[in-house]
């Protein structure tokens, strides 16, 4: 079952490509189309579907800790697909492995993680597989959009996107979680974009060639231009590509 409390397109179709690619019988449950809408718990939804004899569920969720509360309780494998602002296990798996395409390794690597990362359960899923496998962490954006204490992690913290953009070997882009913020955390989008925006004119003065993630959505013109999503340099595409065998992986192991 993938049980998805919030909006998403590549996660939600590559779990069911991936689902579907293994041959597993797939039921994705949105929730307007629940009884969550009518105020069902989250414990309540999944205990009665695993009555219907399930294997597996595939969990987004916008509290964070979401997953690991649902995997106490019931019997089926759980799978976080994104649980608030906290992990997304999959997508730092599937980073990591366009990664390791790209340079053939990840011990070594100069990583920076650009932009929300106060509200990004991707950096923080990047930043604990990253460590792991011995890369160079180094964070960037505004102030308010930094939780120093991920300098106690051994995480570099940087605060001008051309210094990210010089120590680098790889970006991973964040988008501006929007829907997630609560207070001023920046003046508007265009000063970001002019502060903090990859653009094609910051990347030209690059000591050398970077190579371009982003998990997806993309703001265009407001954290990356298009020539930079689109350009030779971005692995953005093939990162979606990568998330379909990272997932049929997951499923696999744990079935």
């Amino acid at each position: 079952v993938n049980l998805f409390f919030e909006a998403s397109t590549r996660t939600r179709i590559s779990f069911e490509f991936a689902e579907k690619r293994l041959s597993a019988d797939t039921v994705n449950v949105a929730t307007s189309a629940s009884s969550v809408s009518k105020g069902e718990t989250l414990v309540d939804t999944a205990r009665n579907l695993e009555a219907m004899r399930i294997d597996m569920v595939v969990i987004r969720h916008p509290s964070s800790g979401a997953a690991k509360f649902l995997g106490d309780r019931i019997r089926s494998n759980v799978i976080n697909a994104g649980d608030g602002m906290h992990e997304h296990p999959t997508q730092g798996l599937l980073d990591l492995l366009t990664l390791r395409d790209k340079f053939g390794k990840i011990q070594g690597l100069k990583v920076a993680i650009c932009g929300d990362v106060l509200h990004s359960r991707v950096a923080r899923s990047n930043i604990w597989g990253l460590l792991k496998l011995g890369a160079e962490v180094a964070i960037c954006g505004p102030a308010t959009l930094i939780p120093r204490e991920f300098k106690e992690l051994g995480v570099h913290i940087l605060s001008r996107i051309e210094d990210a953009i010089a120590w680098a070997d790889a970006l991973n882009v964040l988008r501006l979680q929007l829907e997630r913020m609560h207070g001023g955390f920046i003046p508007s989008l265009r000063e970001y974009n002019r502060v903090f925006g990859v653009t094609s004119e910051r990347l030209a003065r690059a000591p050398k060639d970077l190579v371009i993630l982003h998990p997806g959505p993309m703001n265009r013109g407001v954290e990356i231009d298009s020539d930079v999503a689109d350009g030779p340099h971005s692995v953005i595409l093939p990162q979606v590509t990568n998330g379909v065998a990272i997932r049929m992986a997951v499923l696999y192991l744990l079935a």
